[in-house]
């Protein structure tokens, strides 16, 4: 969380979690306090270039250098075989694959760090912890934003310039309820680099809109 963020309000359920992940057989829960994870005097940050830069990375600075510092001491404490980091921060879980790899962590490798697929609800709105701040009529709204991502994909598909779909993106959730749209981009999954029409790649489409004072992502392929 960065200055002027939702950290006050973000919503806190860790009893609910606790509860589903003993319902699945987990044995053990680390939940350190803030005063652990960063004790008086502390002073390093890690921080990752080049995936981290654009989409997100502009508009919350600093973000996710925080992220990379906070996963890495986590790594390092728990020592996991395994991770796993949800697809929609499609950024974050870049970021994070990066920083094990440049690092040469081995407690979870690189290769070991596990993306999960996005879950939706039956409007295709990404699940998110954000969704609880939408009132009745801006989570009706907020169905656009999934389905102006599928007529932009179908447009490039059909031979639409980069620009020329994301401008229709951009007016369809403008007019659909959206207060604004932070960006709208196709870069390449892998390398988070920009891309146009023909670059090759592997071609994502990345959404970070605003509907009343609430921001949502999303990501999908280009397929």
């Amino acid at each position: 969380f960065g200055p002027r963020e939702d950290l006050a309000k973000y919503p806190r359920q860790l009893a609910a979690d606790q509860a589903l992940l003993k319902a699945e057989g987990v044995s053990l829960v680390w939940a350190p306090e803030v005063e652990e994870m960063y004790p008086a005097g502390y002073g390093t940050t890690v921080s990752v270039a080049g995936v981290s830069e654009g989409l997100c990375g502009a508009s919350r600075p600093g973000h996710f250098d925080e992220v990379a510092t906070v996963v890495c001491k986590l790594f390092n404490q728990v020592a996991p075989d395994i991770a796993f980091f949800g697809e929609k921060d499609w950024q974050q879980l870049a970021v994070i694959r990066r920083m094990a790899r440049d690092l040469d962590l081995q407690a979870p490798s690189a290769s070991a760090i596990h993306g999960v697929a996005t879950v939706r609800e039956a409007d295709g709105l990404a699940l998110s912890s954000r969704n609880a701040f939408l009132d009745p009529q801006q989570r009706a709204q907020a169905g656009c934003l999934p389905r102006a991502m599928q007529e932009a994909i179908a447009a490039v598909g059909a031979g639409a310039s980069h620009g020329a779909a994301l401008a229709a993106l951009r007016e369809r959730l403008l007019s659909g309820g959206f207060a604004s749209v932070d960006y709208a981009e196709i870069r390449d999954a892998d390398s988070l680099v920009p891309l146009e029409a023909g670059d090759g790649g592997t071609p994502r489409l990345f959404v970070a809109a605003r509907i009343g004072s609430t921001r949502l992502i999303d990501n999908m392929p280009l397929t």
